[in-house]
């Protein structure tokens, strides 16, 4: 199942690095921002964002190159929700150039709703908020999701 379509950029120049390819750094960048449109479908934008104090914090990223992406490429984010609690989210994102086949990258975060301010913490998430979370799940088939699923980054040790 296509997740939901959050985010659209063109790749620019300043972007590229000396193989001609997009920078890591930059895919990071795309997320981020892609990450603040999946806020605003969620209804987590500025206007609750300043009348709760509320907003999702990153806890943890992991992130997967599949394909080359080049100078004046357009890219586009989709969000699939793979798992949710009262506070945290788990979400997949695909990384797709317009016009090719399959996700030039994939990531997964776990975000948590978070309260700033005076008493900050760990804040369980509104209703309203729980039925978008909700109906993101349902749309963007998150058990569905073809990325490749994050598991423990460890270094073998060698004799």
């Amino acid at each position: 199942m296509a997740g939901t379509t959050i985010y659209r950029s063109a790749v620019a120049t300043e972007w590229i690095d000396y193989n001609g390819h997009l920078r890591d750094a930059y895919y990071v960048l795309i997320l981020s921002l892609a990450t603040d449109g999946l806020m605003d479908h969620l209804g987590l934008d500025a206007a609750y964002r300043e009348r709760t104090r509320c907003t999702l914090f990153s806890l943890e990223m992991h992130m997967h190159w599949l394909r080359e992406v080049k100078d004046s490429d357009l890219m586009e984010v989709d969000a699939h929700l793979l798992a949710a609690d009262a506070k945290r989210l788990h979400v997949g994102f695909d990384i797709r150039v317009v016009g090719r086949q399959g996700a030039a990258a994939t990531a997964e975060f776990v975000l948590l709703h978070y309260r700033q301010g005076e008493n900050p913490g760990a804040a369980t998430f509104p209703p309203e908020i729980v039925a978008t979370v909700a109906a993101l799940g349902a749309s963007s088939g998150g058990s569905d999701w073809p990325g490749p699923r994050s598991r423990a980054l460890t270094l073998a040790r060698r004799a």
